[in-house]
């Protein structure tokens, strides 16, 4: 192999000529591709103690324990315990004053033979920060994009070097650290859709923030947030689940929003699933973060909180199109998907402007989002002009897209949720923001109480009244 100005070996190179950092490569499955790269360039003594390779799952279950999966976070973890003990206990009485030591590891499945399976990876590196120091972790799920087996195991080797790397030089700085990962193999090869940092190198490191940056920097289109505020590998939580995502600001969340999910949940079900088995999220969008100018860490912590307090989970995307969404949550493997939104996004789906850079316009778009088993659920809205309540039974498009609508209505993809005309209220986060900021208090009968008490003891959204143009 001529590694001539491969930046993905430079970076293995430097690895090796570095005296003070010594360790151990554990592979499992596809990953077999990382460790070769540092043999490869040469100076490997310099760097390997080990190289570990469990393709059997007999033999993975010998040496680490019995797992239920084996492309999973718990089985990297166990691969980081085995491997990092073994080396310290081998090796820190000899150089543990001057050697700074690691454990890699990597347990993936690439394409198989017969094709159609979920290629993805889990990645993890134990190291020390300081000679003798307690060892931190920095762990990391990535999907295979490329179309053969040999080229998404291309991907990992070089992802695997440029993570070692990014670890062992820039643990100081995490966010530069993830920003490198996929430095010389490309978004269009891998996605990093998961990460988390621990232990004494990272003090004060929110998880949260890191996967918002993963985001931010198109290392992935979305995260997926618990009812608590933790990342989640969107794959694993929301595999063969149905869902409900409601997008919007909520900044903050109010009781409009609420009910409107607690109506849509309820139709959603249908009598035939347990409430209880339904993922209820509430997606948030980069431009929507963006509302200021940019997406700033103590609005979207702030939004995640409030959210929380109500027990919703939290989708954080750089997802603007309603096919592109569906896409998405179809990736997971997720079994039905309902949409909850109002009349005026409703409204401008039928614009034809979002639509020009697909060959077959609207219908292509509409194609691609109804053949995922999605269901739209319409809140209705009150006529700012003259006061009449517009509902999806009731809402007139462009001519041309009339017998579209209608197809949809017919068909019960698009449907209403229930509304009493006589208590129908219709009000934006902004409006709740713009009463916080005036001092109304009246800005807490539109909210739950959980969110009222979050926003006063921390004083969300008071602090500044620059508020976002737009409804």
């Amino acid at each position: 192999m001529n590694h001539s100005l491969d930046p993905t070996a430079e970076r293995a190179l430097a690895i090796n000529l570095d005296a003070s950092v010594y360790g151990t490569f554990a592979e499992i499955g596809a990953g077999q591709e990382v460790a070769r790269w540092f043999f490869s360039v040469g100076g490997a003594a310099g760097t390997v103690a080990k190289t570990m390779s469990a393709y059997d799952m007999t033999v993975s279950d010998a040496i680490y324990g019995k797992a239920p999966r084996y492309v999973s976070r718990e089985r990297v973890e166990e691969m980081l315990d085995h491997e990092f003990a073994l080396l310290r206990e081998r090796l820190d009485a000899t150089r543990g004053d001057h050697t700074r030591f690691f454990a890699f590891a990597d347990t993936a499945a690439a394409l198989s033979y017969s094709g159609g399976n979920e290629c993805h990876a889990w990645l993890g590196v134990r190291f020390q920060h300081a000679f003798r120091a307690e060892p931190s972790d920095v762990l990391l799920h990535c999907r295979l994009l490329d179309a053969t087996n040999a080229r998404q195991q291309e991907a990992l080797g070089r992802l695997g070097v440029n993570v070692l790397h990014a670890v062992l030089t820039r643990s100081r700085e995490p966010r530069q650290m993830v920003e490198v990962l996929l430095d010389d193999i490309g978004r269009e090869r891998l996605e990093i859709d998961w990460v988390a940092v621990r232990g004494p190198a990272f003090p004060g490191v929110d998880n949260r923030l890191l996967a918002l940056h993963l985001v931010r920097i198109g290392s992935t289109p979305a995260i997926l947030f618990d009812a608590s505020g933790t990342p989640l590998l969107a794959s694993e939580a929301l595999r063969h689940a149905s869902v409900l995502v409601e997008r919007g600001r909520f900044a903050p969340v109010t009781r409009l929003n609420l009910e409107m999910m607690a109506a849509a949940r309820r139709d959603f079900a249908g009598g035939t699933e347990s409430v209880r088995e339904i993922r209820e999220i509430m997606e948030i969008t980069m431009n929507n973060l963006r509302d200021r100018g940019q997406a700033q860490d103590a609005d979207f912590l702030a939004r995640v909180d409030l959210l929380s307090a109500v027990k919703m989970m939290v989708l954080v995307s750089d997802i603007g199109l309603f096919h592109d969404l569906g896409e998405y949550l179809a990736a997971r493997h997720v079994e039905r998907i309902g949409l909850v939104l109002g009349v005026p996004l409703l409204r401008e789906l039928f614009n034809d402007a979002h639509y020009r850079r697909l060959p077959g316009g609207i219908l292509e778009a509409f194609g691609r989002l109804f053949t995922k088993s999605v269901r739209l659920y319409v809140q209705p809205t009150r006529d700012v002009i003259d006061g009449r309540v517009v509902s999806a039974d009731t809402l007139q498009v462009a001519p041309h897209h009339a017998h579209l609508l209608e197809h949809l209505r017919t068909n019960g993809l698009v449907r209403s949720l229930p509304c009493d005309p006589e208590t129908l209220r219709t009000y934006s986060s902004d409006e709740v923001r713009v009463r916080i900021c005036s001092g109304d208090p009246s800005w807490r009968d539109l909210v739950a109480p959980e969110v009222a008490e979050l926003v006063d003891r921390n004083g969300y959204f008071g602090a500044s009244c620059d508020l976002p143009a737009g409804g």
